[in-house]
C-alpha cells in the first residue's frame, strides 16, 4: 500500500466507523499523545530508563501505526497529498544530504 492508498483507507474508515474527523487541533493533540507513547517505549526499552512491568507488553509497531493513522487524518482533513509531499521530501533529502552523511565522521564508527 502506498501513502495515497493509506490516506484513502483512513478516509474510508473515518466515514464508515468514525462518524467524522476530529478537528485539526484535537488531532494535533492526539498526535502528540501518540508520539509520547512511542517515546516512552523507546526511552524504556532502548534508552537508559528502566522498563516498568506495565510497559513490557506495549507494542512499538502498534504505537507507530497510531502515529501514522493520525498523521494521515491530518493530511486528509487539511488537503495535503502526503504521497506527493513525501516524494518531494525524499528527493530533496537525497540531493541535499547524500554527501553530508557520507562525510560525517560520527557515522563512520558504526561501519
Amino acid at each position: 500500500m502506498n501513502i495515497q492508498d493509506a490516506q484513502k483507507a483512513v478516509d474510508e474508515w473515518i466515514n464508515e466507523h468514525g462518524v467524522r474527523y476530529f478537528n485539526e487541533l484535537t488531532n494535533m493533540a492526539q498526535l502528540t499523545e501518540e508520539v509520547g507513547e512511542v517515546a516512552r517505549i523507546i526511552a524504556r526499552r532502548y534508552g537508559e530508563q528502566s522498563e516498568k512491568e506495565s510497559d513490557k507488553n506495549k507494542d512499538l509497531g502498534e504505537e507507530l501505526a497510531d502515529v501514522l493513522f493520525v498523521v494521515l487524518c491530518l493530511a486528509n482533513q487539511t488537503g495535503v497529498n502526503l504521497q506527493e509531499s513525501f516524494d518531494k521530501k525524499l528527493d530533496l533529502k537525497t540531493k541535499r544530504d547524500h554527501d553530508r552523511h557520507h562525510n560525517n565522521e560520527k557515522l563512520k564508527d558504526g561501519l
